[in-house]
């Protein structure tokens, strides 16, 4: 959603301005994927190279994503992650690699599920109706919790004036939605991408009040306010400048480069600062 009227979203200040002692004392990196990750809607190698780099190092990598249940699964069994939330934090899958087992988390009973998808995809039906070009996303069949109507990945490109407008008629049937990059995500629920790291978390780690100041968040649309606002060390790659004036909270630098490549600039930045500061401690 936009910052209220008559006020001014802060601007981030740039990646290289962040203070390397910061870097150096981060443990979890989180990152959302289409956009932040990808290019395109490809992964390219520098970006999962980086992931690996942070991963060997030692640090807890952990995507936060729109996308749907089935996509984790495979996420979390294949890339060197340590888990991963999905479908906007209705859920976290993370692959315990020693027993062999993944374990899964899901914020809604299926019970509650099942009982409110029926008026999920009538409303998605209606918001398709609604925007000529848009389209329910083809990863739909995939999806547990939320219904997805792609504006700009296979549909489209439609603008964000259109993605709010698909939201709007989410929102007018009483459903949460979120516009990111390629989808507009719209669920019955009260989870968000805070509420699902915050489970992962409280699991997995630690509470993340405990150890918030050693956590990073990538993101690089809307939907990643939550934890833009939640994470002081949140980071927009580069492509989140367009979105800034329409996100609640806006992260607290910003990379040079898009998508991937901003994505492994940072991991770069981060790697930098934990091996000078490992020089220094030596020296």
């Amino acid at each position: 959603m936009p910052a209220p009227a008559g006020t001014t979203t802060p601007q981030p200040a740039a990646l290289s301005a962040a203070p390397p002692a910061h870097l150096a004392a981060l443990r979890f990196v989180l990152t959302d994927i289409d956009d932040t990750l990808t290019e395109e809607g490809r992964l390219p190698a520098l970006a999962y190279s980086a992931m690996e780099a942070l991963s060997a190092a030692g640090l807890s990598v952990i995507p936060v994503t729109g996308r749907p249940a089935g996509w984790c699964d495979a996420i979390a069994r294949q890339w060197p992650v340590a888990a991963v939330v999905g479908e906007n934090g209705a859920l976290w899958y993370a692959e315990d690699r020693r027993a062999r087992r993944m374990i899964r988390w899901h914020a809604q009973d299926e019970a509650a599920r099942l009982a409110s998808h029926g008026r999920l995809m009538a409303l998605a039906d209606a918001a398709i109706a609604a925007v000529p070009g848009s389209a329910l996303s083809a990863d739909q069949p995939f999806r547990l919790f939320d219904a997805a109507v792609d504006f700009a990945e296979d549909a489209g490109p439609l603008g964000l004036e259109d993605a709010a407008r698909i939201a709007a008629v989410f929102e007018a049937g009483g459903a949460q939605a979120k516009v990111s990059s390629i989808h507009v995500n719209a669920w019955f629920g009260s989870w968000d991408k805070r509420s699902g790291i915050e489970a992962l978390f409280a699991a997995r780690f630690a509470p993340l009040a405990s150890v918030i100041g050693q956590a990073a968040f990538l993101g690089d649309s809307p939907n990643d306010a939550p934890l833009f606002g939640a994470i002081p060390f949140s980071v927009g790659v580069a492509n989140v400048v367009p979105y800034l004036d329409r996100i609640a909270a806006a992260p607290a630098y910003v990379t040079r480069a898009p998508g991937g490549r901003g994505f492994a600039e940072f991991a770069e930045a981060l790697l930098a600062a934990r091996q000078t500061m490992t020089e220094e401690n030596a020296a």
